[in-house]
């Protein structure tokens, strides 16, 4: 295939300067002649290639030698033609003045242009602007990456959160006997701490890849950030201020307050250290009413009502070559600190569970702002998780037995957790699977008074199993309790439907026993 030179017909030069399709005409030598105006408005009009200019230099030096040695080929007739190939220019597309240069991905093809004698005179290059595409591209792999992420952390978690559970519950049960020496207690508390830093690990997985139970309530906005004032100033240190500036009217939300605290703290963390010689952290509640979508990074903000919490630092800001990559799972600067990586995608994973979305605003010397947009809730809350009780409930009489159905496939987990319930003077009917409670349920003597369940179990899980006891005579409203350590998003919309308290593994059992007992000695709900 051949092309006319633009030059040699005022008609076809009228045609080639409005052609839709970005088009360089170089001549035998590889130099620029003549470019059209899409091909200008791609580039940007300061980076137009003036005539006479190395057409080479228009590509990125990562794909300059292989794209520009097929140009060579057709301006040297070993080769027809170049069929649109991938390539990367140099020069950002116009944009604002304020916005930061963006990577042209184009597709390239390239037909010789031959004289009256049928010699090649140079060649015309036509581009295709795939940034858009490319960028979605780029979406979409980073999404299956972290949803590959988040299913190998699910994964991890079930297992590992039960073995913490058993190594936790060990190691209190040694704690707790009777006449046990000192450097066994001191032991046995290094064993648990390095437990609980396992288990936050997990849930710092579990978090980034959206893979956590939450157990959302109506939350005041303001009294939150009011509650944990005093523990960041405490964490800020002296050199760092505190300011506080909360909207009012206040407005609420629908979160797990504890998922929301560490957000809030972890912000707070990371703007200390950019604030190590000092300066003023503010935290700022405010709201927005979006009338049309809204992109926020990678994301897309449907039109609603949103109530924002700003984390603003006075500290020296996020370097433009870091930002775009600061909510990657293990990308951290502080790697010789002792950083993880985790910190900010934990912050991303749980505000985007909670159905919210996170910006970030930085610029060097100027500080950092951290914007949170979570969805306004008017409603009331109708089914607020009882709090832990931090005591146990005193034991029960002889004369009154209580028992407990419990269900647990990990061995070492049900009989930690049976011993606990038998000291408290619970009977226990201990199963290894749904199925197995279940038949064990239609030769059992006594009604049972509560039902606990592991989730995640080979069969029958356990919101199943817990609809089933409930379908029973009598059982309609037995109390439960779901412990799990991962629960997939099917049983967790499970979880949510159902009037159970869940408790996340790894947990001692005496919280356990002790969480069931207070919510025993909770008066009944009124009719709805």
């Amino acid at each position: 295939m051949t092309a006319e030179a633009p030059e040699s017909d005022p008609l076809v030069g009228l045609l080639f300067e409005n052609a839709p399709l970005a088009c360089l005409i170089v001549d035998a030598a590889g130099t620029v002649k003549r470019s059209n105006a899409a091909l200008r408005h791609l580039l940007g009009p300061a980076a137009a290639m003036p005539p006479g200019a190395d057409a080479a230099l228009l590509f990125e030096p990562s794909c300059r030698e292989t794209i520009w040695l097929e140009i060579v080929n057709v301006l040297g007739g070993r080769q027809p033609a170049v069929q649109a190939r991938p390539a990367r220019l140099t020069r950002p597309p116009m944009q604002p003045a304020d916005a930061p240069p963006k990577p042209v991905t184009v597709l390239v093809s390239a037909d010789a242009i031959r004289g009256p004698a049928g010699e090649i005179t140079g060649a015309a290059l036509w581009f295709t602007d795939i940034s858009h595409q490319a960028e979605l591209e780029a979406l979409l792999a980073q999404s299956q990456k972290l949803q590959a992420i988040g299913q190998l952390a699910g994964g991890i978690a079930h297992d590992f959160n039960n073995l913490l559970t058993a190594i936790l519950g060990a190691a209190d049960a040694i704690a707790t006997r009777p006449g046990m020496d000192g450097e066994t207690l001191v032991d046995t508390t290094d064993i648990q701490n390095g437990a609980m830093r396992g288990a936050a690990l997990v849930r710092q997985l579990l978090a980034f890849g959206r893979q956590q139970t939450l157990q959302p309530r109506v939350l005041a906005v303001n009294e939150v950030i009011g509650d944990i004032s005093a523990l960041l100033k405490r964490l800020l240190g002296e050199k760092v201020r505190l300011d506080l500036e909360l909207e009012t009217p206040g407005r609420s939300v629908r979160a797990d307050p504890t998922q929301l605290d560490q957000v809030l703290v972890n912000l707070a963390v990371n703007a200390r250290d950019a604030m190590a010689a000092g300066g003023v952290l503010s935290l700022r509640s405010g709201h927005l009413t979006l009338y049309r979508p809204l992109s926020i990074g990678a994301d897309t903000m449907p039109p609603g009502r949103y109530v924002t919490i700003d984390v603003a630092d006075t500290g020296a800001g996020i370097p433009d070559d870091v930002l775009p990559r600061i909510f990657d799972p293990f990308f951290t600067t502080k790697r010789e600190r002792g950083g993880t990586g985790l910190g900010l995608s934990t912050v991303h994973g749980i505000i985007r569970q909670t159905g919210g979305y996170l910006g970030v605003e930085s610029a060097a010397g100027l500080g950092t702002t951290f914007r949170i947009y979570l969805p306004r809730w008017d409603q009331p809350d109708v089914a607020a998780t009882p709090a832990p009780a931090a005591e146990a409930a005193p034991a029960a009489s002889p004369d009154v037995p209580r028992t407990v159905l419990l269900v647990e496939d990990e061995a070492p987990v049900r009989l930690l957790a049976t011993r606990s319930f038998e000291r408290r003077g619970w009977l226990v009917l201990a199963a290894d699977s749904g199925e197995a409670a279940l038949a064990m349920l239609e030769t059992a003597a006594d009604a049972i008074t509560a039902v606990v369940s592991d989730v995640v179990m080979p069969g029958m899980d356990g919101a199943a199993l817990v609809r089933a006891v409930r379908a029973r005579p009598g059982c309609a409203n037995l109390p439960a309790i779901l412990v799990s350590g991962y629960a997939q998003e099917v049983l967790r919309r499970d979880i949510a439907a159902l009037d159970v308290i869940f408790l996340s593994k790894p947990y001692l059992p005496r919280d356990l026993v002790a969480r069931l007992e207070a919510a025993l000695s909770e008066p009944p709900a009124p009719p709805v």
